[in-house]
């Protein structure tokens, strides 16, 4: 396995229709995309104000790249239009995964 950081960047002024699949959007952590990746670390970006959500991180522990798109594409807030761009940068070998509690069960 290795180590990845995704980041899904959201359209503008969407709040609604991604507050209608934020329950749809945990599960899919929570299982990984059915068991495609594993996040172990993650949450909502926002603007300065701390609030205002402008997209989603994922700190990823999957085979490859290909597995982190794949669970990104499927989730249900890509799947619903949210999510205007993904971004994937590989994370060092050496990154000290054991340290995190994963959110994927």
């Amino acid at each position: 396995m290795a180590y990845w950081l995704m980041v899904c960047r959201h359209r503008a002024g969407m709040e609604e229709l991604r507050a209608r699949h934020r329950d749809a959007h945990r599960e899919h952590v929570a299982t990984g995309g059915g068991g495609v990746a594993r996040v172990l670390t993650g949450g909502a970006l926002t603007l300065e104000d701390g609030e205002t959500p402008v997209g989603n991180f994922g700190v990823m522990d999957a085979p490859d790249r290909a597995a982190v798109q794949a669970f990104a594409e499927a989730d249900p807030f890509a799947k619903a239009g949210l999510v205007e761009a993904i971004e994937i940068t590989p994370i060092a070998a050496r990154f000290q995964a054991q340290r995190i509690d994963p959110l994927t069960r």
